[in-house]
């Protein structure tokens, strides 16, 4: 069970857009031969390739692209140089898709970035590296040491926290104060790093910004759907192994994906503030922003979390949201007291100690009244377990487990590893 809350070193395979030719190495060399060298695009160029093919950041928001790069740009004119920054913290412990990339494919995501600077005649690029990934951050320092094509860089150590990765704590962490998020008023492209235009994104989007610049947008839009081209990466998570991350196109089925272990088993799509599904469900579902959303989930860091034989989900969440309670910023009402609290509730429906009013309670309470999202999706997986899981719940409540029998004698710290 440790081994979800402290992230370790994916297995990657081959892929077909991003993770191509993998085996020839990440160096800047290697990366050369393959895609060729970066185009300059101006910024208005730039703007109509994300947009044409409906590019979506890949931190979890699925913002569109576009929207972002329009609004730094449009900041820009009053005479303020916009930010650009990649942003590898990865504070989801179940993802591992950007410590991939940073392994495998620095130079496509430095491309994206720098294409991106270029278009906005940024003169500064802050990367932001991960305080508890050291192979990532070694990957791509050394990538960066390969490049003189880009700004200025500043580089980050984000610390090993689950918030880190949220992109009001990335400017903290920027400004020198502690990387915890603090309430935002404007969004980072029309404010951010000291006022300026800032345009933040996870290292998969710049990758996929690169690889657009490079290949052109019919290359791109070659796989996947007419409504949602080209590819996205997945981290396949279970208790207890190496992660493995994917690049699968959208469109494409998760029953065709997933590891034979992991068919036939409810599955937390998201991360940890994402929503479990049901074997059923997940069986039956598509690779797609839209489609999953109107069965109530999300692709959201990228991360299929599956709860495996003698995992129950009952268990595995109440162990989740505790460790999320610990994570928070301490810095609102929600996170400091709304969240052990809702944590202890979910205690409670595991050990058949409580009905699932309280936990109800609590996340009505504690829902959109926090100063960053954390709360919020705390309350999402609380939610989605309570509803996806109802009969199970039931099960607690009369004291037992339909995975792990007797109940009495299962804790949190034993949940299979």
């Amino acid at each position: 069970m440790t081994t979800l809350f402290h992230p370790l070193t994916p297995v990657v395979e081959e892929g077909p857009a991003l993770l191509a030719g993998t085996e020839e190495g990440p160096s800047l060399a290697a990366h050369r031969v393959q895609h060729g060298d970066l185009p300059r695009l101006d910024a208005e160029t730039l703007e109509a390739l994300v947009e044409g093919v409906a590019l979506r950041g890949r931190g979890g928001a699925a913002f569109p692209f576009a929207t972002k790069l329009a609004a730094a740009r449009r900041n820009s004119r009053h005479g303020r140089r916009p930010v650009v920054v990649v942003n590898l913290s990865e504070g989801e412990p179940a993802s591992s898709k950007d410590a991939a990339l940073a392994a495998t494919r620095p130079h496509l995501v430095l491309d994206g970035a720098a294409v991106t600077a270029r278009a906005l005649r940024s003169r500064e690029l802050h990367v932001v590296l991960p305080g508890d990934r050291p192979a990532a951050a070694e990957a791509m320092r050394t990538a960066l040491a390969e490049r003189r094509d880009l700004p200025t860089v500043h580089t980050h150590v984000a610390e090993p926290r689950f918030v880190a990765g949220q992109a009001r704590a990335v400017l903290e962490l920027m400004a020198g104060r502690p990387g915890l998020p603090v309430t935002a008023w404007q969004p980072e492209a029309v404010s951010g790093h000291r006022g300026r235009p800032t345009l933040l994104s996870n290292a998969e989007t710049w990758a996929r910004v690169g690889l657009l610049a490079l290949a052109g947008p019919t290359s791109y839009a070659a796989l996947g759907t007419a409504d949602e081209p080209g590819t996205t990466l997945l981290t396949l998570s279970r208790p207890g192994t190496r992660p493995l991350v994917r690049e699968v196109a959208y469109g494409a089925r998760f029953r065709d994906l997933l590891r034979p272990g992991d068919l036939g088993r409810p599955a937390l799509l998201g991360g940890f503030h994402g929503t479990w599904v049901t074997a059923e469900t997940l069986a039956n579902a598509r690779i797609s922003v839209t489609g999953l959303r109107a069965l109530g989930a999300s692709l959201g860091a990228g991360v299929v979390l599956t709860a495996p034989e003698g995992t129950c989900p009952v268990v595995l969440t109440a162990r989740i949201t505790d460790y999320l309670a610990g994570q928070s910023a301490r810095r609102c009402g929600p996170c400091l007291n709304g969240l052990p609290a809702l944590a202890r509730a979910v205690a409670d429906v595991r050990d058949g100690q409580g009905g699932t009013d309280r936990a109800l309670g609590l996340a009505a309470t504690v829902e959109r009244r926090g100063a960053c999202a954390h709360p919020d999706g705390t309350v999402r997986l609380v939610r989605s377990l309570l509803a996806t899981f109802a009969d199970e719940v039931d099960v607690h409540a009369r004291g037992g487990c339909s995975e792990r029998t007797p109940l009495h004698v299962v804790h949190a710290e034993e949940v299979a590893s």
